[in-house]
């Protein structure tokens, strides 16, 4: 049964709309906790677009479960990262002009950049998850890197319409999780499953766990945060 880890960026996206001091992500944790998360995520953009570094430093000193944070290889972020040590570190692209993540790290065209990044983390204590396309090169790069985990980017998955074109997706992401235990390294998946999609992605073999922001926090809008998350947890497990 994969881990759920709930994404707040969105619920800071709401508080930055307005530069003011709520709603606090802080808060949300704690809900996302009371509701059954198992890790809380958050992405650090170097342009603070929403999650801004109190956040973390407080998550970090009140998540009583696993702290996932979200980075590009930054040295900035990096140097934070390694200071208030989450539990757990996702490399992903990132730029600035995107609304959300478009597609997974590039491993093979900045081997070294990330190559550093994973090997200052780990030596921090700090275990590192790279966010990947479906692709097994990248996956085989990955775990010559020594990354710890890999989550996998279902983006195509969750655009995919329902029938030949989805259950196209979803064995492409099948197959290289096969690729990924075999390597050695724990499976995650994310990006774009909500609650009509997360079911066959959570029923891949070995899938140890799912982050999920959008979805729920949309949810949570409509009906509190504690029982979108129970409702996500019921539907990964």
């Amino acid at each position: 049964m994969p881990e759920l880890g709930v994404n707040i960026d969105h619920i800071a996206t709401v508080r930055q709309a307005r530069r003011t001091y709520e709603p606090d992500p802080v808060w949300a944790a704690v809900l996302a906790e009371l509701g059954g998360a198992d890790g809380i995520t958050l992405h650090l953009r170097e342009d603070r677009r929403h999650i801004v570094d109190r956040d973390l430093r407080v998550l970090r000193q009140t998540v009583t479960v696993k702290l996932n944070l979200e980075m590009a290889c930054n040295e900035e972020i990096l140097d934070i990262a390694c200071e208030v040590k989450p539990d757990q570190v996702t490399l992903v692209p990132e730029r600035r002009e995107e609304i959300t993540t478009e597609g997974g790290l590039d491993v093979l065209s900045q081997r070294g950049r990330v190559c550093k990044t994973v090997r200052r983390l780990q030596q921090a204590g700090v275990s590192v998850s790279l966010f990947l396309d479906p692709h097994q090169r990248q996956v085989k790069a990955a775990a010559d890197l020594g990354a710890n985990a890999v989550e996998l980017h279902t983006g195509q998955y969750a655009l995919a319409k329902p029938g030949a074109a989805r259950q196209k997706e979803l064995e492409a992401l099948q197959t290289v999780a096969a690729q990924i235990r075999q390597l050695g390294m724990a499976l995650h998946a994310g990006h774009g499953l909500n609650y009509h999609n997360v079911r066959p992605i959570a029923a891949i073999e070995g899938m140890r766990e799912l982050n999920i922001g959008h979805s729920i926090v949309a949810r949570a809008i409509m009906v509190g945060m504690q029982r979108a998350v129970r409702e996500m947890k019921r539907l990964v497990s």
